[in-house]
């Protein structure tokens, strides 16, 4: 068995997602609530009364201190490391966490102040992302470039085959889509997103980023990590601070990573975060690359990990 942590990303969130395993386990809660942000972590994760769970600024530090919590549940247990980690987006923080070069308190306060640089950089533009499926890659590159006149538009995500992801400014991303299903795509899906994440937009929050790193500690990775920007693991050159900046600003590689990942043996999937996102993105890229046997596990609240515990722990 080799297995493989795969951290959900945003859009994934949840009101109430952490709830069981905070009232079940201590190191959950510990994890939870080691960092100092400026909201109330745990109510706006549990309860979301004034409903900003979806926006960018709570969306990123909820979500990781979910991730954290199952990590520290992870090895409470003893459930066994994996052979590498990746996530999607702001999941990368997560998969970087479990490395061991962020603790849990570093990686939520990174991504809080990673989600407001981020959401700050999207203020009073009307942006867009679009999911466009089943056209190749290439097409909707020249769709992009033809929508060009009516603004920014760009591929942001490359999940996996047959789905790839548009964003930028609205008019464009519009415009593009039109050209997509015109060209061919089966569908072009809007997605509920606050910004037009992994474009040219996110070029000051990503600068802004990049200069916080400088004054981040950064432990010894312990486990190999595929990185967004590059779709696989990072050479000895390559900067970590570097990778998280560009990864805001360029385009997500999960199609890469998925595929390095099912070609280098891995056969055990367990995806964390609410939601089953990537497991999509697995079976579809697995099933492109015609391999067949592996498995995936989901872990979204106790039971599941239970679950997972029976046969991985």
């Amino acid at each position: 068995m080799k297995t493989a942590f795969l951290y959900a990303g945003q859009g994934s969130q949840t009101v109430g997602m952490g709830k069981d395993l905070y009232e079940k386990y201590g190191s959950f809660r510990k994890a939870f609530d080691a960092a100092d942000l400026s909201f109330d972590l745990k109510k706006v994760c549990f309860e979301d009364p004034d409903g900003v769970i979806n926006e960018t600024e709570y969306t990123q530090p909820c979500m990781t201190a979910f991730a954290v919590g199952v990590n520290a549940v992870f090895e409470e247990l003893g459930i066994g490391k994996p052979a590498y980690v990746a996530g999607l987006s702001l999941g990368e923080y997560s998969a970087l966490s479990m490395a061991g070069v962020f603790d849990a308190k570093t990686a939520v306060e990174t991504v809080a102040y990673r989600g407001k640089v981020m959401a700050d950089c999207a203020e009073g533009i009307d942006t867009g992302m679009t999911a466009i499926l089943a056209l190749p890659v290439e097409t909707i590159q020249e769709c992009c470039d033809k929508a060009g006149s009516e603004g920014i538009v760009q591929i942001c995500n490359l999940n996996c085959p047959g789905q790839t992801v548009i964003g930028g400014e609205k008019k464009a991303v519009d415009k593009a889509s039109e050209l997509c299903s015109a060209a061919g795509a089966r569908r072009c899906v809007p997605l509920k997103v606050s910004g037009p994440f992994h474009t040219s937009i996110m070029e000051p929050a990503g600068e802004k980023l990049y200069e916080y790193l400088k004054g981040v500690e950064f432990g010894e990775m312990q486990i190999p990590v595929l990185f967004n920007y590059l779709g696989h693991e990072k050479e000895d050159k390559d900067d970590i601070r570097e990778l998280l900046r560009l990864q805001i600003q360029r385009s997500v590689k999960m199609e890469d990573t998925l595929t390095y990942l099912l070609k280098d043996g891995v056969d055990t999937f367990v995806e964390i975060g609410p939601g089953k996102a990537l497991s999509g993105f697995v079976k579809k890229t697995a099933k492109a690359l015609g391999i067949e046997d592996y498995r995936i596990f989901n872990v979204e609240n106790a039971e599941d990990i239970e679950a997972l515990m029976k046969e991985m722990g």
